[in-house]
């Protein structure tokens, strides 16, 4: 269970690799010694086994899952094996690609790719954790989103309609699920120095990973359904949304 203070117990990420969410568990950590489980691809296995011994030293107990995102038929497996020894407090989605964007509108492949990633397999593994979720009667969800997915830009269509799919999945499931006593909170953050940015000109208000998890822990703490980091990102897509098309087709991004 969470603490008084909000600290969980126990933290299971799928993206056991990623920067954000690395970074994430290491600030969990430092309040207090939890139970962890890192779930990524067996490619990634040096840098999971290196993540999880790291995090031990903070005395957190912590154990790694093989997890493909592009293997739905393994989805349910891994979902078991990290409530086997109990309750899960904390879920963060944390996996994803960018894609190339010309090759996503043209190549049917990489089209698929994105869409299996982003979303195709978090919306699977959205209604396995809401099972389990349900059953425990308590427990949250943090998922990375975008503000790609909140409008179609020509740079990044495809990306952000899989982000954009995703974040209305699990916007409709802070609705599905609050009756049973869980939280659902949409991490939206702008660009983000990761390894999945490297090479990219960062733009206005862009973020580190340090910014990002002391944002998904403060939204998970307080149980809020959205997040923006920074949280001024909100008014940016608000004003941009709002936009007539013929204006913000010319915009230069």
């Amino acid at each position: 269970m969470i603490d008084a203070v909000g600290n969980p117990q126990s933290l299971l990420v799928l993206g056991g690799t990623s920067d954000i969410a690395l970074t994430t568990a290491k600030q969990y950590a430092k309040n207090r010694p939890l139970r962890i489980v890192l779930a990524d691809r067996p490619e990634e296995s040096e840098r999971l086994n290196a993540a999880a011994e790291e995090l031990r030293q903070t005395g957190s107990t912590v154990s790694v899952l093989h997890f493909d995102a592009r293997k739905p038929e393994t989805h349910s497996e891994v979902i078991d094996k990290a409530f086997a020894d109990g309750d899960i407090d904390v879920t963060l989605i944390a996996f994803g690609i960018q894609g190339d964007n010309e090759k996503g509108w043209t190549d049917f492949e990489a089209a698929r790719a994105i869409a299996d990633i982003n979303y195709v397999a978090p919306v699977g593994l959205g209604v396995l954790l809401a099972n389990k979720l349900k059953k425990q009667g308590h427990g949250s969800i943090a998922v990375m989103a975008s503000p790609a997915g909140e409008r179609a830009r020509r740079s990044n269509f495809v990306y952000g309609s899989s982000k954009g799919g995703l974040d209305i999945f699990y916007t409709g499931l802070t609705y599905a699920l609050e009756e049973h006593g869980v939280k659902v909170t949409v991490i939206r953050p702008n660009f983000v120095h990761t390894k999945l940015t490297a090479g990219m000109k960062p733009p206005p208000m862009s973020q580190t990973p340090e910014q990002v998890a002391a944002a998904i822990i403060d939204g998970v703490r307080k149980g809020k359904e959205e997040v923006y980091a920074p949280n001024q990102m909100r008014w940016v897509m608000f004003v941009l949304k709002h936009v007539p098309r013929f204006i913000f087709k010319k915009l230069p991004f």
